[in-house]
């Protein structure tokens, strides 16, 4: 489904990664976890053809994304960031509309289709409850919400997210990585999220891609932590990663 060819990011002249190959495959959840500032961000960004690889290809379906339309790259991949929208003046059901936006006509007619569509992405990430809310109302958990029921509108095979568990509380966080998670397995998606919640991420996730710069190490979760590689990258002075439970503790 995606495909990373010999993909090298910079920041400035600072290398984040260097020659990355791997390949992220339907009916998987990936967790994108690695140190703060090494690159989790920019690598999603570029592949969503929304920032430039230094070198190498980002591949959908064997085609490269830089060859992709804008229209048609929307039809296939769906992004989620941190960034509040700008959307205030709009209701939550408007805001999600937008994300059937690949597929209207040049003046943003829905159809009765569309409207199942919506519909169903609000019901799915539980916003539906918000519908008639105006946007600039919403807690920052329920705008992340909101934000990925818009994903979810788009159709899309591929849905990217940074942090999406952000703004939520630890209940909420498992119960949006657990909808993810069936997202990707029930609907045969393509989900890689990034994260800073290793024990959500290694409990949950397929497979874990790791940013170890300037490598990307990537592997089905259960060989990630028998590796060690979480291990020797995050262990410090004040916290220890513990390979039998899959998670980081106070030392």
């Amino acid at each position: 489904m995606i495909e990373l060819r010999n993909i090298t990011l910079q920041f400035g002249r600072r290398v984040l990664v260097e020659g990355i190959s791997t390949r992220f495959r339907r009916g998987e959840i990936t967790a994108l976890l690695g140190r703060n500032g090494t690159g989790k961000s920019t690598l999603l960004r570029t592949i969503a053809n929304l920032l430039p690889a230094a070198s190498g290809e980002v591949l959908i379906d064997g085609r490269d994304v830089r060859s992709i339309s804008a229209q048609q790259l929307a039809r296939r991949l769906a992004f989620v960031n941190t960034e509040r929208v700008d959307a205030d003046l709009l209701s939550v059901h408007d805001l999600v509309a937008i994300g059937r936006s690949p597929y209207t006509d040049w003046m943003g007619r829905l159809t009765s289709e569309d409207e199942a569509i919506i519909q169903h992405a609000m019901s799915t990430a539980n916003v539906e409850m918000l519908a008639h809310r105006s946007v600039d109302t919403l807690s920052d958990g329920e705008c992340q919400r909101v934000m990925i029921a818009r994903a979810l509108a788009q159709s899309t095979d591929v849905i990217l997210l940074d942090e999406p568990t952000s703004f939520l509380d630890l209940p909420n966080r498992y119960e949006l990585c657990r909808l993810l998670g069936e997202l990707a397995h029930r609907e045969n998606k393509c989900i890689i999220f990034s994260t800073h919640e290793l024990d959500i991420a290694l409990s949950l996730a397929d497979s874990v891609a790791l940013v170890d710069t300037p490598h990307l190490r990537h592997l089905p979760t259960a060989e990630m932590i028998a590796s060690g590689n979480i291990e020797r990258l995050f262990d410090n002075d004040y916290i220890k990663f513990d390979s039998t439970i899959g998670a980081i503790r106070l030392k």
